[in-house]
């Protein structure tokens, strides 16, 4: 079988490229960082791979708001590539920081009109960063990378996770839709009887609306998520593995895998 592409997307502030490099390797892809100047020189770079990703970190440091400057580089000088990309078929992930610069640059979730993207992700409810592990819910079965999946534990790590529709008319179209297909559950493992009410903190770490963890596109090949998948790609990584209670392969290697699979 031939490897499928992965161009890993990073810039100043990025820290997650070489872990989720390392995690679509272990799928079996052919991953390869790529600095966003690099790819603003010559945008038919795009051309040779069928997966784009945009890992964690801190791009920009930040500035403005979480992703925000690298979300404008990319709405401004790289749209049409980014359509072609994925008028091609293939598939684009955004993971923590690379959620917040596919909402913010309108490339996640369908627009109308001059006002812009939806939703957006802001600051979480406890005004502090939250590095914690969280449970998570698959919704549906229109997002590539979630194929087979229905529950995950994956850590998250950030300041700005709480994901904000525009008003509630706005955030009940989204779910109706099928756009937000990753969700917070409890962590007790009891069943969420109503999904458009948060559940409490710490299970939902950040506040968002509906528990969104993730969100996907309407073909269902563009995903955005704030937990890091590449963090637990194998057993051990598992907080409690010594415990047993690990399985054969780390949760967030499911994703990377279902990526590989989508173009064999």
């Amino acid at each position: 079988m031939v490897k499928p592409r992965v161009l890993i997307l990073r810039g100043p502030g990025t820290n997650c490229d070489e872990e989720t490099a390392f995690a679509f390797e272990k799928a079996g892809a052919r991953a390869a960082r790529v600095h966003i100047n690099r790819l603003l020189e010559n945008q038919r770079l795009l051309e040779e791979y069928q997966i784009l990703c945009i890992p964690g970190g801190f791009s920009y440091g930040d500035d403005i708001a979480a992703g925000k400057i690298l979300a404008n580089r990319i709405a401004h000088h790289l749209s049409e590539a980014w359509q072609a990309f994925h008028e091609a078929g293939k598939l684009i992930l955004g993971i923590c920081n690379g959620f917040q610069v596919l909402l913010k640059a309108g490339m996640l979730l369908p627009q109308e009109g001059p006002m812009g993207p939806p939703a957006t992700l802001a600051w979480n409810d406890s005004g502090r960063f939250e590095d914690r592990w969280t449970r998570l819910k698959v919704v549906g079965n229109r997002c590539v990378f979630l194929q087979g999946l229905d529950e995950l534990y994956l850590p998250v790590a950030h300041a700005e996770g709480k994901f904000v529709a525009r008003d509630q008319a706005t955030l009940e179209h989204l779910d109706e839709g099928g756009y937000l297909v990753l969700r917070y559950r409890k962590s007790d493992g009891s069943s969420c009887e109503d999904w458009s009410k948060p559940i409490p903190y710490p299970d939902n770490p950040n506040g968002s609306m509906a528990n969104v963890a993730g969100v996907c596109d309407g073909s269902g090949r563009i995903f955005g998520l704030m937990p890091h998948p590449e963090r637990h790609i194998d057993p051990t990584q598992h907080p409690r593995w010594t415990r047993g209670e690990a399985g054969p392969t780390g949760d967030g290697m499911y994703i990377f895998l279902n990526a590989v699979r989508f173009f064999s």
